[in-house]
């Protein structure tokens, strides 16, 4: 069966970019994940427009899935959730802070801190991930194209070269997914 169209060229460049990726690196952030779980550490994700969904995604998954299917307390949380606050930030200090904020008031010592931007280059990510390492939190940033700024400003990376937004985006959220059927103990085929 040979594939055709617009969804045919689309999933070859998909299978393209999965073929790149780095699995060493992504399981080296798997593992860092599961460490913070088990050591009861909170898992804190934030992340920009399609990047705040995922945060948001995974923060569902792992919270309901895991904690379901081995009784093990998941603390995770996103910063992406609470529009109020969000909008208060905001407006009254600036959407650069929006993230930055948030973790000054909950981040604790050995919390990981997932940060996600597509581009590397989101402003209050960068804030976070910064404020995140001079308050002794683990960082670990999903980026794609160059990896921007966040790839060097994160302590660890998942880094998906690929100059496609969609792409990017896609292999995070995956990312999530293997992460979850990990935590839960799936038998990988």
């Amino acid at each position: 069966m040979t594939m055709q169209g617009t969804t045919a060229s689309y999933l070859a460049k998909l299978s393209r970019t999965m073929e790149q990726l780095d699995c060493a690196e992504m399981d080296h952030a798997i593992t860092m994940i599961e460490t913070a779980w088990r050591s009861g550490k909170q898992i804190i994700t934030l992340g920009n427009g399609g990047s705040a969904m995922t945060a948001l995604h995974m923060i569902t998954d792992w919270n309901k899935s895991i904690y379901l299917k081995t009784q093990i307390p998941f603390r995770g949380r996103t910063l992406v959730d609470n529009m109020g606050l969000i909008m208060a930030y905001g407006n009254d200090l600036s959407f650069a802070d929006i993230f930055a904020e948030q973790l000054k008031n909950i981040l604790q010592s050995g919390d990981l801190v997932l940060a996600i931007s597509g581009s590397g280059n989101s402003e209050n990510v960068i804030r976070a991930v910064e404020y995140a390492n001079q308050n002794q939190a683990v960082t670990l940033g999903l980026c794609g194209y160059s990896g921007g700024r966040l790839k060097e400003a994160a302590q660890h990376a998942v880094h998906v070269n690929v100059q496609d937004m969609q792409l990017a985006e896609d292999i995070h959220a995956i990312f999530g997914h293997i992460v979850m059927q990990k935590l839960c103990g799936y038998q990988q085929a």
